[in-house]
């Protein structure tokens, strides 16, 4: 059975291990769902539902269960409808990283899904479109500083979840009551943070792909201006800022690395000493460990490049009160670089060759003219001997 929010099918390294659903972004590749026994190592199930929510439930009534399948389960109150996404001894693993607080929290599995609990949950995800426009509008009339990002009914449509965004806290026990008698149903309220909105909205990034925070993240940390700073990226508010209007999260990717690499580097502060004269850090390309120094401090003048060792070696021969001769004790050769035959030709090659072709043709066009003047000045009878 299969819809616009819950499908099913299998593929990838392992069928039974990795499944293709509309929830991409928390797939988890159950890499011991091959294992023989695993299913019946424990009765602890992994369901998934609408958005980023996930919950571990006990199939008490021993249901065969597989990857895929549509399942009613236990609610508050009455039951939710959501897709299986892993089963065995795994899910263990994620209940203990969830932080589940007691075993309270984890509730049991009803049945797999009928046709008669497919028909109302297809008639709750009906209601969620308008329920989100006019709670939207019911907010504003209360004059409450939030946004309304999205709603997600129960499978029973006795209980609807509003996800919301606002920048300080917000006293909507007042929406609540409304919200109840309007909707008759149970009540929700889950902040959501403008990343969360990002990734739940979707879109591309200045990559080309399909934003990170849509398709696989599941958990934010927080990026500061600091990760930008190690990386020597340009601190531009617009460059830096994703779709969120915060700092992309692909900036902390790779902070470690450089961090790293910039361990091995000197001090931007260290002055090399040199017979030559005193050399001043101007730059540094941090992977590739290559330091550029100034011979004056306050503006480019003689840029030399040299790797960060034989800067560490000019730094140990000036705390021995050595300075050796030369900045430059060998220059680096430049490593081969792979040859992009997209990048060959410049693609104004077609300009130039056109206004090649355009001179050549005005070129040949004038000395055509040029001989035939000449020749008419050849062939014009004199003027002396018009009369005769």
């Amino acid at each position: 059975m299969e819809n616009n929010y819950i499908s099913g099918g299998g593929r990838g390294l392992c069928s039974k291990g990795w499944h293709a659903n509309h929830y991409t972004q928390l797939n988890v590749c159950d890499y011991m769902a091959d294992v023989p026994g695993n299913a019946e190592s424990t009765d602890l199930v992994e369901v998934q539902f609408k958005n980023t929510r996930k919950g571990y439930y006990h199939n008490t009534n021993g249901l065969e269960l597989h990857k895929g399948d549509i399942v009613a389960v236990e609610g508050t109150p009455g039951h939710d409808i959501g897709i299986v996404t892993m089963t065995g001894s795994l899910v263990a693993l994620q209940v203990k990283k969830a932080n589940l607080r007691s075993e309270d929290d984890i509730k049991r599995i009803y049945r797999i899904a009928k046709e008669g609990d497919m028909e109302k949950y297809e008639q709750a995800k009906a209601r969620e479109h308008q329920t989100m426009i006019e709670s939207r509008q019911i907010a504003k009339d209360l004059g409450l500083e939030m946004k309304i990002g999205d709603v997600e009914y129960q499978g029973d449509g006795n209980k609807a979840i509003f996800y919301y965004i606002a920048d300080g806290r917000v006293d909507f026990r007042q929406l609540i009551k409304v919200l109840a008698e309007v909707f008759h149903v149970r009540i929700e309220m889950k902040q959501i943070g403008a990343r969360q909105e990002a990734g739940r909205i979707g879109g591309f990034g200045p990559c080309g792909r399909e934003l990170c925070c849509s398709t696989w993240m599941n958990s934010f940390t927080s990026v500061g201006t600091a990760a930008a700073h190690f990386q020597n990226l340009s601190l531009n508010p617009q460059k830096l800022a994703g779709q969120c209007a915060k700092l992309k999260c692909c900036i902390n990717y790779e902070v470690d690395q450089y961090m790293e690499a910039g361990r091995k580097l000197p001090s931007r502060d260290t002055i090399l000493h040199t017979q030559e004269g005193d050399w001043y850090f101007f730059k540094a390309d941090i992977l590739s460990g290559m330091v550029s120094y100034s011979s004056d401090k306050h503006m480019a003048a003689n840029i030399t490049t040299i790797t960060a060792e034989r800067a560490q070696d000019i730094i140990e021969h000036n705390r021995q009160g050595e300075n050796p001769v030369a900045l430059a004790k060998d220059v680096p050769q430049e490593k081969p670089r792979h040859i992009d035959l997209a990048t060959q030709e410049d693609l104004g090659r077609f300009d130039a060759q056109l206004a090649a072709k355009k001179k050549k043709k005005k070129k040949k066009k004038n000395n055509g003219k040029g001989k035939n003047n000449d020749a008419s000045q050849h062939d014009a009878p004199a003027a002396g001997t018009a009369g005769e």
